[in-house]
């Protein structure tokens, strides 16, 4: 079995359990993917395979993508991942994965997206510094502080936590778990949150 997908987080939203428990959930459509390259241990070195998720035009898709999706009969798709497999056989070029073939409820998961870009950040919203004193005129209120190293060696030692681009970076939440399965929607309801911003592009892991 294929160990993770491609999914594309829709949004929050919040359901409640058996025993009447208010859970909050991220519900993201997980597939469906194609098959676009199978990698053998005797080829590659490993196995795997390489899916497709957002079928595309090939009129949007350059040359040597074009080739690549040729070369495997493959229709052209907007992303592409490797996710590692057990069973390569079971596969094949242009073979259809859903969210059911894959996760069921009560499976734990780990997800992987981009975070949301924060742009330029100070320190107190970057690192959560606590800031200066704000009474008796200190003027000392979300400044970093003293960041030098005297006279020696004159300079600012690397990995000094300072202001600067926050976000915008690929994060893994791990041990999450699977609340609801809607197969016939492609839809799998996550507890918690995931990173990403709505619409943005996630992969699941079996974890």
């Amino acid at each position: 079995m294929i160990k993770g997908m491609l999914g594309k987080k829709i949004g929050m939203s919040q359901v409640f359990s058996e025993e009447g428990v208010l859970m909050p959930v991220t519900i993201i459509k997980v597939g469906p993917c194609s098959v676009v390259q199978k990698k053998s241990k005797e080829k590659d070195g490993y196995d795997a395979l390489q899916i497709g998720f957002e079928e595309k035009k090939e009129s949007r898709v350059n040359k040597p993508l074009n080739g690549h999706f040729k070369k495997y009969n493959s229709i052209p798709h907007y992303h592409l991942r490797e996710f590692g497999v057990d069973k390569l056989d079971e596969y094949q070029s242009g073979q259809k994965v859903t969210a059911a073939d894959v996760f069921k409820v009560g499976d734990i998961v780990n997800i992987a997206g981009i975070s949301k870009g924060k742009g330029f950040a100070g320190v107190m919203k970057r690192w959560n510094f606590r800031g200066g004193p704000g009474g008796h005129g200190s003027m000392f209120n979300r400044a970093p502080g003293s960041v030098g190293a005297s006279a020696y060696p004159s300079r600012v030692f690397k990995g000094r936590k300072l202001p600067g681009h926050y976000g915008s970076a690929r994060v893994t939440v791990k041990n999450l778990t699977v609340v609801d399965l809607r197969p016939e929607d492609d839809i799998v309801m996550i507890k918690g949150a995931v990173p990403g911003a709505p619409n943005s592009i996630v992969e699941l892991y079996k974890a």
